[in-house]
């Protein structure tokens, strides 16, 4: 019995580990063909195509994970002026951001939680993101991307912003749907119960602000110029 204990013991290892392996492929396979199919977000990841945004303080990567060992991610709509950048430049800090923090291992094994403050949302927003910007989001947000989002949190999020979820929200999986948490806008003790002791000083947090940690993850993308550079050669080569 002991030797049969080890053989069915020895069978579900292998199994997983070849099951493990497959969805790996498949999501690098799949992160290959969105690249290849979304220049307008991929071709360019050169930091300075985006730097008004990073400078405006768009997005801040706070300095410590979550209880679950996630990172934390902090968007603001606010600071996006829609006159001056498109929804695939906003696109594209992501996915930039996305590029260096999935080398981080614990990132690997713990994925990312965003938390996106929608105060400042406006009609001009809403008008960018067309059917094909929201499958694009989607695609990223389930199984275009090698990086595991386990949390999306929604803040002071206005009545014309639901029109824009409900066309994102067809291509999303059940899964990622039940990782979306909308606070609204009294979202202060919801948020800390989810992220306790790590927020900056404007959502509730006791020691530093969104504007420290928005240089602070600004600096970081641009000390990674050279890098993010060989990746978009290296997706201008694949489509070539």
């Amino acid at each position: 019995m002991p030797r049969l204990s080890f053989l069915q013991n020895a069978y579900q290892v292998c199994y997983l580990q070849t099951f493990y392996f497959y969805f790996i492929f498949q999501l690098l396979k799949n992160y290959c063909k969105w690249r290849a199919e979304c220049l307008e977000i991929s071709a360019d990841l050169h930091p300075r195509s985006v730097l008004g945004l990073l400078k405006a303080g768009y997005l801040g990567v706070l300095r410590a994970r979550d209880p679950a060992g996630s990172k934390v991610l902090i968007y603001r709509i606010a600071q996006w002026d829609p006159k001056v950048f498109m929804a695939y430049d906003v696109f594209r800090v992501s996915l930039i951001t996305s590029e260096l923090i999935v080398q981080e291992v614990d990132t690997q094994r713990n994925g990312i939680k965003a938390v996106f403050d929608l105060e400042g949302w406006q009609f001009s927003h809403a008008f960018q993101i067309t059917p094909s910007v929201a499958k694009n989001i989607a695609a990223v947000l389930t199984d275009s991307f090698p990086l595991k989002v386990r949390g999306i949190h929604l803040i002071n999020e206005p009545i014309i912003f639901h029109a824009v979820f409900s066309m994102i929200k067809p291509f999303l999986t059940e899964k990622i749907k039940g990782r979306i948490h909308m606070h609204g806008t009294n979202y202060k003790q919801s948020l800390l119960q989810h992220f306790p002791n790590i927020l900056p000083l404007e959502y509730g947090g006791e020691e530093f602000s969104m504007e420290d940690i928005c240089q602070e993850w600004t600096n970081f993308i641009m000390k990674s110029e050279n890098y993010l550079s060989s990746i978009s050669q290296t997706i201008k080569g694949e489509v070539i």
